[in-house]
């Protein structure tokens, strides 16, 4: 029998070093072989609960030139290192990568990278030639993007218009029921026919006759609905009245004066 005690104790796994996920080349193909790059170990401590948006505020803050203002600016490629040289210990690896991801994933990103001919530097300045290729994929993408747009909102419009069509039809069918309700209370006050005969007549069944005229003399009790006033055609003004010939209504400023016959005189006068 084997002693159990001199047997090698099972070591623990190596932790799985973390890697960002392959960005795709429409989006930012100059950053892919960097996100690729193995991390380098820090040298200074940093903050490892930073989201892209705490990433987005402090690069902001420390390259206002590349990353601040209104406009996006195509980076230059492998920034992700200029970063970490300019700013050792701000961020991780994986802090850079992610925060890039969504940055050069953007619309507004894509759209500049489309337009640009140049990349810019932390400093904002130029820092080599945008290649066809990339500008081209970059308009791929916002084609690809538009064209998603457009079919979501295609289908916006048709579950909207969809269910207009439900309720009008939902409407319709209530006024339908609402007026079935209304004379079969109307013919139940003046029939002469048997309760039985009577729900022959109608289709109903006896059980249902005392439920279906409880709702009709409940619905006869409502006040009608009143219809909205339809709106004044634009640059109508209901007060002022013109007359027939098409001039302001002036009757009420002969009011309390003597009429006067065809030769100017009074009438009744001699």
């Amino acid at each position: 029998m084997n002693d159990i005690t001199n047997a090698p104790l099972p070591t623990e796994p190596k932790p799985v070093a973390e890697t960002a996920p392959e960005i795709p080349a429409e989006a930012a193909p100059e950053l892919a072989p960097e996100v690729a790059a193995p991390d380098l170990p820090a040298k200074v401590a940093v903050a490892n609960d930073m989201t892209p948006s705490a990433v987005a505020a402090k690069l902001k803050s420390l390259f206002p030139a590349l990353f601040g203002g209104n406009g996006f600016k195509p980076l230059k490629l492998r920034v992700q290192a200029d970063i970490q040289e300019r700013a050792p210990g701000v961020f991780t690896k994986a802090q850079l990568s992610a925060f890039l991801r969504r940055h050069t994933g953007s619309t507004g990103y894509l759209i500049a990278l489309s337009k640009s001919t140049q990349r810019a530097d932390l400093d904002g300045q130029p820092a080599g030639e945008l290649s066809d290729e990339h500008r081209a994929a970059a308009l791929e993408e916002l084609t690809r993007r538009r064209g998603l747009q457009q079919e979501r909102v295609a289908l916006e419009q048709q579950r909207t218009a969809q269910e207009q069509t439900e309720q009008r039809e939902r409407i319709q069918l209530e006024q339908i029921q609402r007026r079935n309700r209304a004379g079969l209370l109307y013919d139940h006050e003046r029939t002469t026919l048997t309760l039985a005969n009577f729900c022959v007549l109608k289709g109903v069944t006896p059980e249902e006759l005392p439920g279906l005229l409880q709702i009709a003399r409940r619905e006869a009790a409502e006040p009608p609905p009143q219809r909205e006033p339809r709106p004044a055609p634009a640059g109508h003004d209901r007060t002022a009245r013109p007359d027939r010939a098409g001039r302001p209504d002036r009757r009420g400023e002969n009011r309390g004066r003597p009429r006067h016959d065809q030769r100017g005189k009074p009438a009744g006068s001699v």
